[in-house]
C-alpha cells in the first residue's frame, strides 16, 4: 500500500517538541490516519536526499527493518518507496502485549511500531562493533519516532521489556531479524 507523501514542515519547533516529549502510556481508541502513519514511518527510517534516511546509519547499511502493528495485521515498511506491504492478517495487539510482559498500553494504542534488525548487515563489516552500531542506530529512530509522534499531538511510549522469541513469533518475522523495540502510539487520555 503506497504511503501519502511525508509533510516536510510541522507546526512546532524542534526546542518545542523536545519539551513537551513525554511517554504516553494510556490511549484514546482513536484511529490514526493515514498521513499521520506515513509521518511517522517516514521519520522512524524514510528516505530523504540522495537515498540517505531520515537516521544515520553505520556505514550506510541501514540494519533495521520497521513493523507497523494495528488492529488490521502487520505491515513491513519499505522506506525506498515509502509503502506499506501486509505480512500478518488479523490483529496480534494481545499476543505482542503478552510476549511484552502484559503491557497494557499495547492494546490501547491503534498502532505499535516495532523495530527489528537484521544484525549480519552490520557484522560483516565491522564486525564485533556490530551490536553497539545496530544499538545507537535503533535510538535514533526511536527518537524520531517520538519526537514526530509530539509534534502531532499524539503520544508514545518506548517499550524494550519483552520476550525476544515470543515477538518474532508474533510478527512472523524473517528467521535474521531479532525485535529490538516496540513503541505504541496513538492519542493519548491525558
Amino acid at each position: 500500500m503506497k504511503l501519502p507523501r511525508p509533510k516536510k514542515k510541522g507546526t512546532i519547533s524542534l526546542e518545542e517538541t523536545l519539551d513537551r516529549r513525554r511517554s504516553k502510556r494510556q490511549f484514546l481508541t482513536k484511529r490514526l490516519s493515514q498521513e499521520q502513519i506515513s509521518q511517522l514511518l517516514w521519520a522512524a527510517q524514510g528516505t530523504i536526499q540522495k537515498g540517505y534516511r531520515t537516521a544515520p546509519s553505520a556505514g550506510g547499511l541501514y540494519p533495521l527493518e520497521i513493523y507497523l502493528v494495528e488492529r488490521e495485521g502487520v505491515q513491513h515498511y519499505v522506506p525506498q518507496s515509502h509503502e506499506l506491504e501486509r505480512t500478518v492478517d488479523g490483529d496480534v495487539r494481545p499476543q505482542l502485549a503478552r510476549a511484552a510482559l502484559d503491557q497494557g498500553c499495547i492494546l490501547e494504542a491503534p498502532v505499535c511500531i516495532v523495530i527489528a534488525t537484521e544484525y549480519q548487515r552490520v557484522e560483516r563489516r565491522y564486525d564485533e562493533r556490530a551490536a553497539r552500531y545496530v544499538c545507537i542506530e535503533v535510538g535514533h529512530v526511536a527518537q524520531n519516532i517520538h519526537l514526530q509522534a509530539v509534534a502531532m499531538g499524539l503520544g508514545s511510549v518506548p517499550i524494550g521489556a519483552f520476550d525476544d522469541d515470543q515477538v518474532h513469533k508474533v510478527l512472523f518475522l524473517p528467521e535474521d531479524q531479532k525485535p529490538l523495540y516496540i513503541i505504541p502510539v496513538g492519542y493519548s487520555v491525558a
